[in-house]
């Protein structure tokens, strides 16, 4: 009893100290995002209830309201593996998180959404810490709050790959800033092995690269540890090879099940357009919105090379051309979310209260608007 006695006082001052240690800003974004989280959970059983006239019976119950779409074949890899069909378009990396944090917590849909949150932590932390080697704090918490805000920000929140595979980024970036690169290799090769835009680390990072070399004029060897990222999203195609029997197995697949190919931009673009000719559902969510989002990436991807990094511009340049060069455009609101350049952008443009309002509006109403759809098990990206 002595014993324990006193260590007690001890782990209680170890435990409150690494509490100290955390930076009361990150603190403050941590906060945002967790208190965003539980207003999406009861957003999502209150609007079940009101629309639908459904009652949503516990915690588990009104969780699973987010368990839809994409979610599915990600819990399925986790819990059986990879088979033919959908799945090959699943990159690894979260599948894998979700079965080892499934056996700890004994629920594989519970496993993902406590890695998408220690994800999403992550996330706001390393934000803030890359901003803030450029920026005042104000404009990193400014960029912070229009990426939580974001009209499909509630993806961060959920048992989807955006929140993990947003942190790999900018672990990476913050890595490669702070001369950390085989930290910055590392992480990229994660990135590849969880979404496949992920490979695009590799000449983005190299744009660092050229930059860091023409201000220093010196080649430096750990410059090649970018070279792991393909490395990275070989194991991917490793996977393709042996399920699917090709590298690139998962290309047929998206033909034939997501009625997607590569194509040039304007071919998608063009086929969105005639979209809008559809029932008036159609017409807005798989026409309108995925225009508005196109636009929106496109304008800022520009912008960008004015007046960003040009590491922040290269990612959010080539990430455009990722997935508006397809012939069906799907999707494109999601996948702008991962294009984190745009709210360093609403951050600095966000220094005028006029125009920080009118974004925060647009993405707020936005968000609870696609979020209720997505709730009640209608496509909303």
């Amino acid at each position: 009893m002595t014993e324990a006695t006193e260590i007690h006082p001890l782990s209680n001052e170890a435990f409150l100290a690494f509490f100290r240690r955390v930076p009361k800003e990150d603190w403050l974004v941590i906060g945002w995002a967790m208190g965003l989280k539980i207003l999406l959970f009861v957003l999502g059983a209150k609007a079940l209830m009101i629309f639908d006239d459904k009652k949503v019976k516990g915690l588990h119950a009104s969780l699973e309201l987010w368990n839809r779409w994409d979610s599915l074949h990600y819990l399925q890899v986790a819990e059986i593996g990879y088979k033919k069909g959908p799945h090959l378009v699943v990159h690894p990396v979260f599948p894998w998180l979700v079965r080892a944090f499934a056996f700890v917590t004994g629920d594989y849909f519970v496993g993902a959404l406590f890695v998408s949150t220690v994800s999403l932590v992550a996330v706001v932390v390393l934000f803030r810490r890359l901003l803030q080697l450029d920026y005042s704090a104000l404009v990193a918490q400014r960029a912070i709050w229009f990426l939580l805000i974001f009209p499909t920000a509630y993806f961060l929140q959920i048992g989807y790959t955006e929140s993990l595979f947003l942190a790999f980024v900018l672990g990476a970036m913050l890595a490669a800033r702070q001369d950390c690169w085989w930290l910055a290799g590392l992480l990229g090769a994660l990135a590849a092995m969880t979404r496949a835009n992920g490979i695009a680390l590799a000449p983005v990072l190299a744009v660092e690269v050229c930059q860091q070399f023409f201000v220093g004029r010196k080649w430096r060897w750990p410059w090649l540890w970018i070279g792991l990222i393909p490395v990275g999203y070989s194991v991917y195609l490793l996977i393709n090879l042996n399920v699917g029997g090709s590298l690139f197995a998962f290309v047929e697949t998206r033909r034939q099940i997501f009625c997607a190919s590569p194509a040039w931009p304007w071919v998608g673009i063009v086929d969105a357009i005639h979209n809008l000719r559809r029932q008036p559902n159609q017409a807005e969510m798989v026409g309108a919105q995925e225009l508005y989002f196109v636009a929106l990436t496109f304008v800022c991807a520009i912008v960008s090379w004015l007046k960003l990094r040009p590491v922040y511009a290269a990612w959010i340049t080539i990430n455009w051309i990722g997935f508006a060069s397809q012939s069906f455009i799907q999707s494109a609101p999601r996948y702008t979310l991962v294009c984190f350049p745009i709210f360093i952008l609403f951050a600095l443009l966000g220094h005028n209260r006029f125009w920080f309002g009118l974004i925060s509006a647009w993405s707020l109403l936005f968000f609870t608007l696609f979020a209720i759809l997505f709730a009640r098990g209608w496509w909303a990206f």
